[in-house]
């Protein structure tokens, strides 16, 4: 074929049939896609896609048989087309959909046939044809004889072809069904008259077809599963035509043809073989390091394939008291995006391998670490960028029709594609959740199907029902809690002793970008004005994820999403991939600063450094007289203990990267090591004492939690040792730099702070709270009716109404380090939050009116002098007073009350002589 140059350059095709030349109809103009991407011109019939498309079992001779093919509708496809010309084209493998395709339209049923030969250099073996996918059934013949069918849209699927082949030149045929969502089976967000949160439909072959020859004996899968604790790959190779035979397997460093053996095995074919691989260097988003695999089969022939595979352990553990999904045994917050993995000129087919790669390669340089793949599967190529960039995935099963029961037949073919699905995934590195439903679409039996999952892939999480807590129905079990919130974040649920708590959809930020939309008209759930209000917006919704992560057990968040798909403007980038609509940098600064929170180490919070060696993992970093130590610290402390043992971070002294230590009860002193020992010390205005004074957050050398290093004294850490806390470097010529116990010694789990208010108020006192806002700072907090509000009050004002502005500070009722505020003229009556109102009501002796009835003094969150009162139990949300009510609202919350407008102001009081003493 000859390369096609343009969008409206005229093309003859020319195609050999049966040893004939055969020239087809010639095209007129072709249409262009209705968007275009920067690749969309890189694509011709000699170019689509032209890299192998199976990383993880990669076989080094093979022929891609996409391009140019020919094309028609049909009303059946039983009986194939043989030997006649179809009148259409399509450029395979973009969905007949597409503008790629050169058809960009749907049909239910269609022919693709085109004819190709067999490399000489083949002779002697068999010659299997492979689809990366084709939705949704497929119907084959070669030559006129059938070699198989297959039905699902998204799993690969192949056949030995070699009984059908001749001599010269052969012909394919491919029939295929695509009802979309005319019929039940999973087709994600597909549908066949797009609109709102659908899109268009992607039917007919979609993804790379290929032909490669194999032995008699050949491999047909791999099977990787790491296992960290033992330091070995579980490995179960499939294959075909190899009773009998073994099969050997090594794993190696830099390259499957010239790389380092690290570990080998030899094992029966179907067997769980295990190959050491000793001192494994471990996956991460930070350092995504992927080993080589080669396996041969050891028989007659030796059929051998290459792949790939990540060492990293997925699961849960409580941390710090609170249920954390982990990685490598650690807890890492998950920052990621809702990924629809849809194209404006492929639709569901990247145009190029390089766009592939840029949607992943965009979403980590913003600082996310995480990619859910929404109800949709990628092509294998997707997920190898995601394993090599580093990038852990969330896996969503493409969803049933919204709105219909799905029928018997229906539920039989979702749970085959499901475990199709898995079974094909099994060895991506990357995944580290299942999802099966979406916010109860087509959902049926969800405590039975998470179960399912969990029984055929118990080395990841599973998430029962994503948004739940919304649209679906929740079966109750898994190992994931998941709420759906817009804009949110809003207050998500909690963990619990077997769910770990993540908010898998928010955001939905709203931005026109004319001239890089698709045709109609854009919508988000919440649309701003220009880049820098949608780059303020994202900023502020995921500062309010922080207090979510450290107080209410919040675990991962997904952002909708990283690109406008069709009508939906609420990517970070168009959906041309030409514009990035918010401030990269601002985008990155506050994502990275979400993952930190995660630590407990936010920068002007308070925090306690919990020891983790075991045995005494009740004990935390304290200072007394002057100098660090551990003791152990529990609810029934003492409140100086409790105070000694929290500390606000700040950053860092002599190096705004790293971070500091300031002494709660004692502001000014700061903990800093003197002679190898930890102290808290007055700053003293010197360089060295900054440099002293300053810490790296490292990772966590034992376990979870975080390593912290001197910034002067590189290769020295804080370290408690015999109850003192000291820098120290394992192996050196102190005491305290025993070897022994020296990782689980010098990490620390940052943990809730003992004393949660980072301001004082006297216990007690009768005092008054004024507005601080500018315009309204004659007007105080006071109670009317049991409900809270505002109103000017003076000297001259009624007494009643300067008793209702007074109230008694009293010890939290629920954490005596926050405070409860009683009414000076209804004792026994408090301050509390009822549905974010607040009001006075009597205490009724339940815990929930104490939670909602205390509150942590903060430092002002105007600036200047006065306090802000952080609701207990919600966090995020702070007292606020809003049109004369009073609430606990949260900045760019759902509510007007939430409004970002004048909210610090809003949100600080100033504590003032008592009006009623």
């Amino acid at each position: 074929m000859s390369r096609i140059s343009g969008w409206a350059r005229r093309l003859t095709a020319v195609l050999v049939l049966s040893g004939a030349v055969v020239a087809l109809p010639v095209q007129e103009a072709l249409a262009a896609p209705p968007l275009t991407t920067p690749w969309t011109a890189e694509v011709s019939p000699d170019n689509a896609l032209p890299e192998y498309p199976r990383p993880q079992l990669v076989r080094p001779e093979w022929q891609n048989l996409n391009g140019l093919w020919q094309f028609a509708a049909t009303g059946s496809i039983t009986t194939p087309p043989t030997g006649q010309n179809l009148a259409g084209q399509v450029l395979v493998p973009y969905p007949i959909e597409s503008g790629l395709s050169r058809v960009q339209r749907h049909e239910d049923r269609m022919w693709y046939r085109r004819t190709f030969t067999v490399p000489a250099a083949w002779s002697g073996r068999r010659v299997r044809l492979n689809f990366g996918a084709v939705s949704w059934e497929s119907r084959v013949w070669v030559n006129g004889t059938s070699v198989g069918t297959h039905t699902g849209g998204y799993d690969p699927f192949g056949f030995d072809i070699t009984p059908a082949l001749r001599a010269g030149v052969n012909e394919l045929i491919v029939g295929v069904y695509a009802p979309v969502d005319g019929a039940g089976a999973p087709i994600g967000k597909q549908r066949r008259a797009p609109g709102g949160i659908f899109y268009t439909a992607h039917s007919g072959i979609w993804q790379t077809v290929w032909m490669e020859p194999v032995d008699a004996a050949s491999i047909t899968r791999l099977d990787t599963v790491p296992d960290v604790a033992a330091g070995q790959l579980d490995l179960v190779v499939q294959a075909a035509g190899a009773s009998g035979q073994q099969v050997r397997a090594e794993v190696m460093t830099g390259g499957t043809s010239g790389g380092t053996v690290v570990g080998s095995a030899t094992g029966a074919i179907g067997a769980h073989l295990r190959v050491p691989v000793p001192n494994a260097r471990l996956w991460t988003p930070d350092d995504p390091f992927l080993y080589d695999l080669r396996v041969t089969l050891t028989g007659t022939g030796g059929d051998t394939v290459s792949g790939y595979f990540g060492m990293r352990s997925v699961g849960k553990a409580v941390v710090g008291g609170v249920l954390r999904p982990t990685l490598n045994g650690r807890f890492l917050y998950q920052l990621g995006t809702l990924d629809q993995g849809y194209w404006p000129d492929g639709i569901s087919t990247a145009p190029t391998d390089a766009a592939l790669r840029f949607d992943l390669e965009q979403q980590k340089a913003l600082g996310f670490n995480t990619v859910r793949k929404h109800v949709k599967v990628e092509p294998a190529r997707w997920y190898y960028w995601a394993d090599r960039l580093g990038l852990m995935v969330w896996q969503d099963m493409p969803s049933m029709r919204t709105g219909v029961t799905p029928s018997t037949a229906d539920r039989a073919n979702f749970e085959s594609e499901l475990r199709r699905m898995i079974d094909h995934l099994r060895g991506i590195t990357s995944i580290v959740q299942w999802v099966p439903f979406n916010e109860g679409w087509g959902e049926y039996d969800p405590a039975r199907i998470a179960d399912l999952v969990k029984s055929w892939d118990p080395s990841r999480l599973v998430n029962n029902n994503s948004g739940s807590n919304c649209c679906g129905f929740d079966g109750g079990n898994g190992d994931v809690v998941d709420d759906h919130i817009y804009v949110g974040p809003g207050t998500p649920q909690r963990p619990s002793a077997s769910r770990v708590a993540v908010l898998g959809e928010f955001g939905g930020l709203g931005l026109l970008s004319p001239g890089n939309q698709w045709p109609g008209t854009g919508f988000a759930y919440e649309m701003t004005a220009n880049p820098a209000a949608l780059t303020d917006r994202y900023v502020s919704i995921n500062e309010q994820l922080k207090p979510l992560i450290t107080d209410n057990g919040l675990s991962a968040s997904i952002y909708t999403q990283p690109t406008d798909v069709e009508n939906e403007v609420n990517g970070l980038w168009t959906y041309d991939r030409r514009v990035l609509k918010p401030n990269a940098d601002r985008v990155r600064a506050v994502n990275r600063s979400v993952i930190q929170s995660a630590t407990g180490l936010v920068t002007g919070g308070l925090t306690s450094l919990r020891v983790t060696t075991p045995g005494h993992t009740d004990r935390f970093l304290r200072h007394q007289n002057d100098l660090a130590r551990t003791d152990v610290v529990n609810a029934a402390s003492a409140d100086g203990l409790k105070l000694d043992a929290t500390f606000r971070v700040r950053a860092g002294l002599a190096d705004n990267a790293c971070v500091s230590f300031e002494s709660r009860n004692l502001p000014g002193r700061f903990l800093r090591h003197s002679g190898f020992r930890v102290r808290a010390d007055a700053r003293d205005g010197t360089a060295l004492f900054d440099q002293d004074a300053t810490f790296c957050v490292r990772p966590a050398q034992a376990g979870t939690g975080v390593s912290l290093e001197s910034r002067n004294l590189p290769g020295h850490f804080l370290r408690h040792f015999s109850e003192a806390v000291y820098v120290a470097r394992s192996g050196g010529p102190n005491a305290w730099d025993s070897a022994a116990s020296f990782a689980a010694d010098v990490t620390w789990l940052p943990a809730t702070p003992w004393w949660r208010s980072g301001a004082d108020l006297t216990v007690g006192a009768a005092q008054s709270l004024r507005v601080t806002t500018p315009g309204f700072t004659d007007r105080y907090l006071r109670h009317q009716d049991a409900l809270a509000r505002t109103d000017v009050v003076t000297a001259g004002s009624a007494q009643v109404l300067k008793e209702d502005a007074t109230f008694y500070v009293r010890r939290g009722l629920a954490d005596g380090s926050c405070y409860s505020f009683e009414s000076r003229n209804f004792a026994g009556h408090y301050l509390r939050h009822a549905d974010f109102r607040v009001r006075k009501d009597a205490r009724d002796g339940t815990a929930l009116f104490d939670q909602d009835a205390t509150f942590c003094a903060q430092p002002p969150r105007a600036g200047g002098t006065g306090v802000t009162l952080a609701s207990y139990n919600i966090a995020g949300h702070a007292v606020r007073h809003y049109a004369e009510a009073v609430h606990i609202a949260v900045p760019g919350g759902p509510h007007a009350f939430d409004n970002a407008v004048s909210y610090d102001q809003d949100v600080t009081w100033a504590v003032a002589p008592p009006w009623a003493p």
